[in-house]
C-alpha cells in the first residue's frame, strides 16, 4: 500500500512538472499579449483578498455579501518624500481606524511609489505599520553598500540616471535596499491590497497618443493601460521583436524599479521651477538654458543624497564644498552678459557653462585624500557626469518593437528602447490604471501629498477620462475656488459606472490657518531638497494620521454606500438576465 502511494506521489510530481513546463512554453510563444481584462493571476488575487475586505466589513458592522464586495482603491499621489512619509502615515492611521483591510487595491505614482516599495518588501506590512513608521526615521544604507549595487547595474547595457536616483533614493530616504524583484510578489497570498505601480513613457509623452503614454506595472504584468499591450512582469526589460522574445533578461530589481517610478527630475521642464533670479528673464531661459539648469540640478539632487548615506565628517564637509562651489558658479549673475548676446551666442555660453560644472565637480573630486570615500566619488563622477550629459532616464528594452497592430504608435513600434519615467509629469495619482471597466472601481480613496494647484490631478484625471471615453465623476467648480486653501476632505459622487472619490488634502485648512501658512508648509516641506530631518519625518506622519483619523466617519459612510451600491448592482444585472 505504501509502494503504491509513494508511486502515486511520484506521478503527481512528474504530472504536475509536466503541466507547469506546459505553460512555460505556452507563456514564451506568446509573451506579448493584448487584453482589457484582468490577468488570471490579478484576478485569483483580487478574489482572494475579497475574502478579507468581507471579514474587515463585517468587523465595521457593514452588511454585505462576498458578491457585494466593493472595489476600493487607496490612490496616492507623487510628492517626494512628503508623499513617501505621508502615504505611510495616512496607512497607519487607516489600519488604526481599521479601515485598511477594506482596500481591494492601492496604485501609486512618484515619491508615493517609494513607500509602497519599501512597504511591500514585508509580506505582512498591513500587520506591521509601526516596523514602517521606524524605517523611514532609521539609520539608513551605508555609502558602501549603494555602491557595490551602482557598480553592478554600470555593467549592464541599459543604464542610466534612474539607476543612481533609484540607489540614492533607496538609500537616503526610503533607508533599505531592497533587492527582491516585483515578480516575486505574484505567489503571495492576499493580507495586502493588491499593488499598481505607474510610470509614463517618455517619447509618447512628449508626442505621443494618448494610449501609449501611461504604463503600470504590477506582480504579474506590466504595460500600457490604454493600449492593453501587457507582458509578464519577469518579462520587463527582456528584448523582444515583432511580439517574440529574443533575449530574456533578469527582471530589474525594486531599487532600480523605484528609481524609474519617482524620477520626476528626469523631464527637463522640471528645472524651471529651480531658476535662480538673475536668470529669470523672459526669453532667458530657452532650450539651451534649461539643459545648463538641469546639469546643475541634477549634480545638487545627487549631491544631497549621496549626503545622506554618509556620517563621516570630512566627507560631509567636502560634499558641503563641492555645493557651495557648484551654488557659487549658478548664481554668478550673468543677465548683463546675455543681454548683450544673440540666440545663438548665449546658447553657446550656457553649453559652455555646463562644461564648467561638470569640470569643476572633476577637479573637486581628484582633490580628495586618497581613501574609500575617493574611490565612490571617482566613481561617481566617471560614471555619473556622462548620463547627466545625455540625459539618459529609464531606458529599457521595448517589448512593442516591430510589434506588428495598428493601434501601437509610432512613438512605440519603432524603437527597440523606450523611457519610463515619473507617472507625475502627466498625472500625479494613477487614475488611469483605475478607471473604467477592467478594474470596476467603486470607491476610490485619494489622499493627496501634490504641490502646486491643489486640484490639478483631479482636472487632470477628469480630462484624461474625457479624452480616453472612460466615466469620471463630476467636479463641483465651487470646490476649485478653494485651491489656495482646500478643506481637509471632499466626497465627489459617482453615479452608474462612475467612481466615487474622496478627496484628502495633505495641508488644509484643519491644519493650517490661511493660505500664506499652507503655503508655507508647502516651501517647508517642498518636493525637491535634501531628505527630511526626523523632525520633519515626524511631522508629515502625524499631520497625514490626524487627516485620516479625522475622516474617519466620511470614509465609513461612503465605504458603506459603495457596498449599496455593488449590491444594486448586481440585482439590477441579475433582474435583466
Amino acid at each position: 500500500m505504501q509502494i503504491q502511494t509513494g508511486r502515486a506521489c511520484l506521478w503527481m510530481v512528474i504530472l504536475l512538472q509536466a503541466v507547469d513546463n506546459m505553460e512555460h512554453v505556452i507563456t514564451l510563444e506568446k509573451p506579448v499579449h493584448q487584453s482589457l481584462s484582468l490577468c488570471d493571476g490579478e484576478q485569483k488575487y483580487v478574489n482572494m483578498r475579497k475574502q478579507v475586505v468581507l471579514q474587515a466589513l463585517s468587523s465595521l458592522e457593514i452588511n454585505c455579501t462576498l458578491d457585494s464586495v466593493p472595489h476600493i482603491t487607496l490612490l496616492a499621489s507623487g510628492g517626494g518624500q512628503r508623499a513617501a512619509v505621508g502615504l505611510v502615515g495616512s496607512l497607519y492611521q487607516m489600519k488604526e481606524e481599521d479601515l485598511l483591510d477594506t482596500i481591494l487595491y492601492m496604485g501609486g505614482v512618484s515619491g508615493s511609489t517609494w513607500s509602497m516599495a519599501s512597504l511591500y518588501s514585508d509580506p505582512q506590512w498591513s500587520s506591521n505599520m509601526d516596523e514602517a513608521m521606524s524605517r523611514l526615521s532609521g539609520p539608513g544604507v551605508e555609502l558602501e553598500q549603494a555602491m557595490t549595487w551602482l557598480a553592478e547595474r554600470a555593467k549592464e547595457e541599459h543604464f542610466s540616471l534612474s539607476d543612481v536616483w533609484g540607489v540614492l533614493t533607496s538609500a537616503g530616504i526610503m533607508k533599505q535596499m531592497d533587492l527582491r524583484h516585483l515578480s516575486d510578489e505574484a505567489s503571495r497570498n492576499a493580507t495586502n491590497p493588491y499593488p499598481i505601480y505607474c510610470a509614463i513613457e517618455k517619447l509618447c509623452y512628449s508626442d505621443g497618443l494618448i494610449q501609449g503614454k501611461w504604463f503600470e506595472v504590477s506582480p504579474h504584468e506590466a504595460g500600457f493601460t490604454e493600449l492593453g499591450l501587457f507582458v509578464e512582469t519577469s518579462f520587463l526589460g527582456s528584448k523582444f521583436q515583432s511580439g517574440e522574445l529574443l533575449v530574456k533578461k533578469q527582471e530589474m530589481d525594486m531599487v532600480k524599479l523605484q528609481g524609474i517610478l519617482g524620477c520626476a527630475l528626469a523631464h527637463g521642464e522640471m528645472v524651471t521651477e529651480l531658476i535662480p533670479p538673475w536668470l529669470n528673464v523672459p526669453g532667458y531661459v530657452d532650450h539651451s538654458a534649461q539643459e545648463y539648469l538641469r546639469v546643475y540640478n541634477a549634480l545638487n539632487k545627487l549631491i544631497a543624497l549621496t549626503k545622506s548615506t554618509i556620517k563621516d565628517p570630512t566627507a560631509l564637509t567636502d560634499l558641503d564644498k563641492l555645493q557651495k562651489l557648484l551654488e557659487d558658479k549658478v548664481n554668478q549673475n550673468a543677465t548683463a552678459l546675455l543681454e548683450s548676446k544673440s540666440p545663438e551666442e548665449r546658447q553657446s555660453l550656457f553649453q559652455q557653462w555646463g562644461l564648467e560644472l561638470l569640470k569643476a565637480a572633476e577637479i573637486w573630486s581628484q582633490s580628495l585624500e586618497d581613501g574609500a570615500f575617493k574611490r565612490h566619488v571617482s566613481f561617481l563622477t566617471k560614471q555619473i557626469l556622462p548620463l547627466i550629459m545625455k540625459w539618459e532616464w529609464g531606458t529599457i528594452s521595448n517589448f512593442l518593437y516591430q510589434y506588428q497592430d495598428s493601434s501601437v504608435p509610432a512613438c512605440l513600434g519603432s524603437k527597440e528602447r523606450f523611457h519610463l519615467v515619473d507617472a507625475g509629469l502627466l498625472i500625479n495619482v494613477a487614475y488611469p490604471s483605475f478607471l473604467g471597466d477592467k478594474r470596476d472601481i467603486d470607491l476610490i480613496i485619494a489622499p493627496e501629498y501634490s504641490a502646486g494647484n491643489m486640484f490639478e490631478t483631479l482636472t487632470l484625471a477628469r480630462d484624461y477620462a474625457s479624452n480616453v471615453k472612460k466615466p469620471f465623476p463630476d467636479i463641483d467648480e465651487k470646490i476649485l475656488k478653494d485651491k489656495d486653501l482646500p478643506k481637509d476632505c471632499y466626497v465627489l459622487e459617482g453615479k452608474d459606472k462612475e467612481p466615487t472619490i474622496i478627496y484628502m488634502p495633505l495641508f488644509n485648512s484643519q491644519n493650517c490657518k490661511d493660505a500664506e501658512e499652507l503655503k508655507a508648509k508647502m516651501e517647508e516641506f517642498s518636493t525637491f531638497q535634501p531628505p527630511f530631518s526626523k523632525e520633519k519625518v515626524d511631522y508629515v506622519l502625524e499631520t497625514a494620521k490626524v487627516n485620516v483619523k479625522n475622516n474617519r466617519e466620511i470614509l465609513l459612510r461612503e465605504i458603506n454606500k459603495a457596498v449599496v451600491r455593488r449590491h444594486n448592482r448586481r440585482m439590477s444585472a441579475e433582474s435583466t438576465v
